[in-house]
């Protein structure tokens, strides 16, 4: 018999750690070929692991709410292979709860008997836990002890993420600060010695009676309020909206729809046709396809639309479209479909959300006519497509106006003032309505 390590794969590129939400078998399961064995949570989508391996589940390494680090091992699965004692002993270091190497030893204890061992970050006043990834960006920061213990942690157990610790350099500097009293200077301070800390947050108490109910906010949830918090404190979000005729795009989809599901067997839907459209239009206006990094921008190469889908739960999921501008439309149309369907039945892999350049947001299908979406982070703009209404309009002919009725919706769109400029921002989503308006209803799928 032979013991195989079961460990927690690569993710992508900016996915360093997951956290273990649910465990789908037990010790001493059998285990198939590619079924899944943890269920595992990064900060943008919820995945599976599967078993590279046939055998038994013989240990599990980390309990749910464990935060495990990419390359770690997180379960032994006994097989039949030769070769190998049943007796190995596993090479595994004392850790502290976000897993920093301390002491290597040799140890056969459950995990429980492990975790006993935690120790916190030294010199740290408050015993709080700090991630090898966050102490390496505040030692090359200079960030102090004292000013690290002032920043909020939006971790299990309040602890400090990567995003956290990144949020809080962008904005150090421009917070407002206040210097503290003598008396409460740090004892390995000298009295008389300046120091600078954060001025605490004011928090409203909020009144809470016996017939409120009390809901805790989702992991999930709690991500998205983050990140929307952030994205707000970073970018100076500006808007610009304009009405489009999408009178012709309607007429040809109600046209083709039934003979495109015949022969593709997809339904296309007015997405794909928008996608294409803005695709074509980051062509044209390529500093729209950028993000900040300090005082330098980065003109991102590919054109990879983040497309934002609804979740059961409420939530939202920004799946990526990528290399959008070298899709057809028929292309276009099953990508779009496919995200669509695997955001909604919870199939989205890591890989699937990382990437994106540029971010639309459908507003319309739950009735809004417009909207001001705040920018996902780090790209520079987001477009927010309202409801096709039919509407009466003015209809300019060679003979006079008349008044007819016309298929119109709004198009918004929010982008960073930093670096895009209302002209840039307004011509943008021009362009996006003249490709619009100007859609060739004889044109073959």
């Amino acid at each position: 018999m032979a013991k195989f390590e079961l460990k927690l794969p690569k993710m992508g590129e900016s996915v360093a750690e997951a956290t273990i939400i649910a465990w789908l078998k037990e010790v001493g399961d059998t285990i198939e070929l590619d079924e899944a064995i943890v269920e595992i949570a990064t900060d943008k989508v919820d995945s599976e692991v599967p078993s590279e391996v046939e055998g038994i589940l013989v240990e599990k390494l980390f309990n749910v709410d464990d935060v495990v680090e990419v390359g770690q091992t997180l379960a032994i699965i006994e097989t039949s292979a030769n070769g190998v004692s049943e007796e190995v002993a596993i090479e595994k270091p004392v850790i502290v709860e976000d897993k920093t190497p301390v002491e290597a030893i040799k140890v056969k204890e459950p995990v429980q008997q492990v975790k006993e061992n935690i120790v916190p970050i030294e010199n740290s006043p408050s015993g709080r836990f700090y991630s090898p990834l966050v102490k390496t960006i505040v030692k090359k920061e200079n960030i102090s002890m004292d000013e690290l213990e002032t920043i909020i942690g939006t971790g299990k157990d309040n602890r400090v993420t990567k995003n956290d610790i990144l949020a809080y350099i962008k904005n150090r500097g421009t917070t407002s600060k206040t210097p503290m009293s003598p008396q409460a200077l740090p004892k390995h301070r000298e009295r008389g010695q300046s120091i600078e800390v954060e001025k605490p947050k004011i928090v409203t108490p909020i009144s809470v009676n016996g017939e409120d109910e009390i809901i805790e906010m989702t992991r999930m949830g709690k991500l998205v309020a983050h990140h929307m918090v952030a994205s707000v404190q970073t970018s100076a979000h500006v808007q610009s909206f304009i009405e489009v005729d999408v009178t012709k795009i309607v007429n040809w989809r109600n046209r083709i729809k039934d003979k495109f599901f015949e022969r593709e067997g997809e339904k296309i839907t007015f997405t794909p046709i928008f996608m294409e459209a803005i695709a074509k239009t980051i062509k044209d206006f390529p500093m729209i396809n950028i993000s900040v990094d300090g005082d330098t921008v980065i003109k991102r190469k590919n054109i990879n639309l983040g497309m934002a889908a609804s979740l059961a739960d409420g939530n939202l999921i920004v799946p990526v479209i990528k290399n959008a501008d070298q899709l057809n439309l028929v292309g276009m149309t099953k990508v779009v479909n496919d995200l669509a369907l695997r955001a909604r039945t919870n199939q989205l892999k890591p890989d699937d959300i990382q990437g994106g350049t540029y971010t639309v947001t459908n507003v319309g299908s739950f009735g809004s006519i417009m909207g001001t979406p705040i920018i996902n982070q780090p790209q520079v703009a987001i477009l927010a497509l309202g409801a096709i209404r039919k509407v009466p309009a003015v209809i300019e002919t060679s003979e006079g106006d008349f008044i007819g009725i016309r298929h119109k919706m709004f198009l918004s769109h929010s982008y960073d003032h930093r670096v895009v400029n209302g002209a840039l921002g307004g011509m943008f989503i021009k362009r996006v309505a003249e490709y619009l308006e100007g859609f060739d209803v004889n044109r073959a799928f």
